[in-house]
């Protein structure tokens, strides 16, 4: 239990961007829900912006919280954002940054920002270990 504080601790900075988010969603037509440790939001604002993203993104993981256009979305991209959850504990207030860092490294050497980044490399190994990796 003292260690699962401690990395709730460790992602509160991110968990906070996440949860506000969240709230404001629930309060534009979204709604939410705890699953295990983690909260999940669906519909309103986290839907717009999820829209607005350059991949199209059906679902983002903000520090321990889970933000999905709808509930179809979550359902679909649950265990994948689980992995970024697990991310998030590691690196802390780091993971955003070594994030961006990353895709930047990738799309200068040549590969996709998005796909070929460790990260997301590492959540559809997990997700999908035949590596069927779905359009997001």
């Amino acid at each position: 239990m003292i260690i699962q504080i401690l990395k709730w601790i460790w992602v509160s900075p991110w968990s906070l961007v996440g949860l506000v988010i969240g709230l404001i969603s629930c309060c534009t037509g979204g709604n939410g829900r705890r699953v295990d440790h983690t909260l999940e939001f669906q519909g309103g604002l986290a839907c717009w912006l999820l829209e607005r993203t350059p991949i199209g993104a059906i679902a983002i993981t903000i520090g321990h919280v889970i933000l999905a256009r709808n509930q179809a979305a979550l359902d679909f991209t649950r265990n994948h954002e689980r992995v970024h959850v697990k991310q998030y504990e590691k690196w802390g207030p780091f993971f955003v940054p070594a994030y961006f860092l990353l895709s930047g490294v990738v799309w200068i050497r040549g590969g996709k920002a998005y796909r070929d980044n460790p990260f997301e490399v590492e959540a559809f190994a997990i997700d999908d270990p035949h590596n069927h990796r779905p359009i997001v």
